[in-house]
């Protein structure tokens, strides 16, 4: 399946689920936040019985539109995930959030997954001082991230940096320099300081049947 390009509020709303993928835009008038504002204010009646299978592939299905990825690529991470030592479900969302595109979403060097994978295919970052174009692309502590001076200056980088500062969204796992623009991973993201918010477990036991 390849990677989704339609509406993304519509995979929200189908989900029920805040998957952040316009960025900044999702902290105001979300179709999610109104949808579950409306739900509360009226009688919810008797839900439909959900089976297990869909629970399992609805968190599957929700990992991988966070991530913004196609389906072989997101079993490329899962299997990546469980040839390393400790809990497969942890090791899987932290390659996930280690990929090229999502720490410079979260550097603050876009204000979304979407321009952060644009700039990465455009060449416009570099890593320990290398072009690297290719958004899936594995970081690891040790590693620095700088972008093209020529593009330093464009409104949407300092949108997305003047976001990231205000918002204080910017990880601990990450450090910044703001004089040089420049960025580092210090070390390996804690679980809490994941981006995607679901349940690894259900993912597992998903690729497990």
């Amino acid at each position: 399946m390849s990677r989704y390009t339609g509406p993304s509020c519509k995979k929200c709303k189908k989900f029920d689920e805040k998957m952040f993928l316009k960025g900044s835009k999702c902290y105001n008038n979300c179709i999610v936040d109104r949808q579950k504002a409306s739900r509360d204010n009226k009688f919810s009646g008797r839900r439909r019985k959900v089976s297990d299978y869909a629970k399992h592939l609805r968190e599957k299905q929700i990992a991988r539109f966070s991530a913004q990825i196609c389906e072989a690529q997101f079993k490329r991470f899962y299997s990546m995930a469980t040839k390393v030592k400790g809990q497969t479900g942890e090791s899987f969302l932290r390659f996930l959030e280690m990929r090229l595109d999502n720490v410079v979403r979260r550097m603050g060097f876009a204000v979304s997954l979407k321009a952060a994978r644009q700039m990465v295919n455009h060449g416009d970052v570099k890593v320990n001082g290398r072009e690297v174009s290719i958004p899936s692309y594995v970081l690891k502590p040790g590693d620095t991230i700088n972008i093209n001076p020529k593009i330093a200056e464009r409104l949407i980088i300092k949108q997305g940096l003047e976001h990231a500062d205000k918002g204080s969204l910017r990880p601990s796992f990450l450090s910044f320099n703001p004089e040089t623009l420049t960025g580092k991973v210090e070390r390996w993201p804690d679980r809490s300081e994941v981006s995607v918010k679901v349940d690894e477990q259900l993912i597992v036991e998903y690729y497990s049947k």
